[in-house]
């Protein structure tokens, strides 16, 4: 983060307690907030040498190094990406600070350093620390000198022997002396001008030694300085694969500026030792503050840009007043649709299964399942050994190809059929005569267990001359044409109410089933007196809510967004299965799809170009958004699935991607949540309990597959239903071996009326 900053280290002389490993930024801000006339946002935290670089590039595009030679010493530069390990991504180039004053602290400059730099090292504030700063820079140069002339003269080589109380006093010599005493024509002068004033009597000799001195020392310091940018140069010109490099490098620093002989020194040493490179130095105009106005105005860009990228994000963020709101709703919804007079009118169906009680351990036989609720449509063979709690099965899975989904409802059914043959041959079981379950995961309106009338295709079928129909009887009629084998139907089954039974052969308080995948739905078992729709009030009979079509009536129009109402409008079933299209694995990938475009319209994502990728439906699979949003995913494996999605995202681009699938995906767990909550709390009131203890089965890609669906969906049902302690299992293969459980059960019940 450009407005975060963390002093590792003071230098030049700066010893201030208490700020050393703090963040400066927080604490210029604390400073701020006690002036009540100031009024100011830090937006960048900027280093003087990228200050110097930023200002030299404004004016010339091929600058990409900044170097000071003033008070201290540093350089910038632009490397890489994909060579920076400590920051994610791999795309475009980030300025590097080098802080290269700090060379040498670990030895590497021992072969080099005399015993004057060690003098100087030891009575300065940092002994051992910016080894290389204090053999170059202003704040060290003066004090170099003076010791050279203190040995010097103590030798007898200078001042014939005579030492003045100046030349022991530290700092006396300073840098702007020795630049002075450099000067051309006018430096002999100004030494012994400088020199007087020390206190001393210097001969001509003298004078031209100290200048001597003072040439030799500055010298070093710009030969060292050249060494080390050259360092610089040669892995920019390697970076870029270049045989001869074109480069500028922005130079700022009182030391650059006033020493008369400096830059040319340094220039003339750096072209000797990368001849490979052109470079052009070009002197900073007040780049501290210019560049770091320059950053500031970039960052202030950003800022901006990710103001926009919030305010889309914020709309899916709900509030805890409007998830029980949420729950609220649906808790209106769910009475609404199991009272005989509201019940036509309802968005949440509740329709009745005929699914009156659980397994209970004592079911045995082999049964027949199949399973259709997507393009997929299993069939299952499933024995039950009793006593035993063990269930096995054989399966094998068939494609529903788009032109029999959409096709008619009498091409659907032979192909089941055919399916279903196939299926009965590979077992070797042609002739066998077995009861079956059929889970058929679509709204249905049952008058029994084994009749089931279509209410509405969804999930992309649309096969003609169903819906209305009872699919028990377009089964049997299709079973009959084929004239091949004799099955008994005993059982319609939805998928959720599968997910309840295969939970709650395991576990007697499972009362509860749940889909999170391609589609949404929930099922739970409910006392019979409360179900107007069915005789008696004896017992329990388990309803499946059909609870993806809450919202159709506009109650919850409040909390969808523009991305809902697109990909509403785009479906083969507008204005229906409003909470589904907000909450299930059909859609929320499409919803991401929809902020994408509208985000690189507004110029925020893909440089502003929305590819022909993009504009396709159905591309952003919800398998896409599971995979993005894995923690343990880098950055660059996130560009990679979305240039599969043929998206050419920069860094900063997946980053944006990532944090729009998790709003979309958190948004989903906690819709499924508040329905939830209204689920657990109806079971606790109608049993009168203070507390209840109850079990959720659940299924679905979604919920099985999502690095954080899951929990987020817990999270937010026990903060929403705190007397609730609820417990989630998950359901093995609840639409193949639920099926096969209904229909055992059903057949115990069904023996059990015989005997009766």
């Amino acid at each position: 983060m450009q407005e975060e900053g963390i002093l590792l280290s003071w230098t030049k002389k700066f010893k201030a307690r208490g700020v050393q490993n703090t963040d400066v930024v927080s604490s210029l801000a604390n400073a701020m907030k006690k002036r009540k006339d100031i009024d100011v946002d830090i937006l960048a935290l900027v280093n003087d040498t990228v200050g110097t670089m930023m200002t030299c590039a404004y004016d010339d595009p091929y600058c990409e190094v900044g170097v000071i030679i003033g008070t201290g010493t540093n350089a910038c530069y632009m490397e890489d990406m994909s060579n920076i390990d400590l920051v994610e991504g791999d795309e475009g180039r980030m300025c590097i600070n080098t802080e290269w004053g700090a060379f040498g602290d670990d030895g590497a400059l021992e072969d080099i350093r005399t015993e004057f730099d060690r003098e100087l090292d030891l009575g300065s504030l940092n002994p051992g620390k910016q080894l290389f700063e204090k053999m170059i820079s202003g704040l060290y140069l003066g004090e170099l000198v003076r010791l050279i002339l203190l040995k010097m003269a103590k030798a007898g080589l200078l001042f014939g022997g005579e030492k003045s109380s100046a030349l022991h006093i530290k700092g006396k010599i300073e840098t702007r002396h020795v630049a002075a005493m450099e000067k051309y024509k006018e430096g002999l002068a100004n030494t012994r001008e400088i020199l007087t004033d020390l206190g001393l009597e210097p001969s001509e000799a003298d004078c031209i030694a100290v200048q001597h001195v003072c040439t030799i020392v500055s010298f070093r310091s710009a030969n060292l300085c050249a060494a080390a940018l050259a360092a610089i140069l040669t892995r920019l010109r390697e970076n870029k694969k270049l045989a001869r490099l074109r480069t500028t490098v922005g130079m700022d620093g009182t030391l650059y500026k006033i020493h008369p002989q400096y830059p040319k020194r340094l220039h003339k040493v750096v072209r000797k030792l990368v001849p490979n490179c052109d470079v052009r130095f070009l002197l900073s105009e007040s780049g501290s503050t210019k560049g770091a106005a320059m950053v500031t105005a970039v960052a202030s860009r950003v800022q901006a840009q990710r103001k926009q990228i919030d305010k889309v994000l914020a709309l899916f963020q709900l509030t805890r007043e409007q998830l029980e709101g949420v729950q609220d709703k649906m808790r209106v919804e769910l009475d609404y649709g199991l009272k005989r007079d509201t019940h036509p009118l309802a968005t949440v169906k509740m329709l009745p299964t005929y699914v009156r009680g659980m397994p209970d351990g004592t079911e045995k036989g082999k049964f027949l399942a199949l399973d259709l609720g997507g393009t997929n449509f299993r069939v299952l063979l499933v024995k039950i050994r009793s006593g035993w709690r063990s269930v096995r099965i054989y399966n094998k899975i068939f494609a529903i190809p788009l032109e029999i989904m959409q096709g008619t409802g009498e091409e659907l059914f032979d192909h089941i059929v055919q399916c279903i043959a196939d299926f009965l041959d590979y077992m070797g079981l042609k002739g066998a005569q077995l009861p079956l379950g059929f889970t058929f995961s679509f709204p249905c309106r049952q008058a029994s267990i084994d009749k089931g009338t279509l209410i509405e295709w969804t999930k992309g079928f649309k096969a003609t001359d169903c819906e209305g129909e009872d699919v028990v009887d377009m089964l049997r009629e299709a079973i009959k044409r084929r004239n091949e084998f004799d099955l008994d139907i005993v059982a319609v089954v939805n998928d959720t109410v599968g997910t309840m039974m295969t939970c709650g052969y395991e576990d007697p308080n499972c009362e509860v089933g749940l889909i999170a995948g391609t589609g949404s739905n929930m099922c739970y078992m409910e006392e019979m007196r409360n179900i107007e729709l069915v005789e008696g009030d004896e017992g329990k009979m388990c309803i499946n809510t059909e609870w993806g079509g809450f919202g159709d009536n506009g109650c919850i129009d409040d909390i969808r967004t523009q991305y809902d109402k697109e990909v509403d409008e785009g479906s083969l079933n507008p204005g229906k299965q409003r909470y589904e299209k907000m909450t299930s694995g059909m859609y929320l990938g499409e919803i991401v799809r929809q902020i994408l475009i509208d985000l690189t319209k507004q110029g925020l994502l893909f440089r502003g170009q929305i590819s022909e990728r993009l504009r396709t439906r159905g591309i952003f699979e919800t398998k896409f958004l599971s995979q993005i949003e894995s923690d343990r995913l880098a950055l660059l494996q996130v560009r990679r699935i979305l240039q599969q999605l043929g998206l050419d995202s920069t860094c900063e681009d997946s980053i944006v991607v990532k944090e729009v699938c998790g709003a979309v995906s958190r948004r989903a767990a906690q819709l499924y949540g508040a329905g939830l909550a209204a689920i657990v709390e109806k079971r606790r009131e109608d049993q009168g309990l203070e507390h209840l203890k109850i079990t959720v089965g659940v299924d679905g890609t979604l919920y099985k597959l999502h690095p954080h669906f899951s929990r987020i969906l817990q999270e937010t049902v026990k903060e929403l239903a705190p007397q609730c302690d609820v417990t989630f299992m998950l359901s093995e293969d609840g639409s193949g071996k639920g099926a096969a459980l209904i229909t055992a059960v059903a057949k115990r019940l069904q023996q059990a009326r015989k005997e009766n």
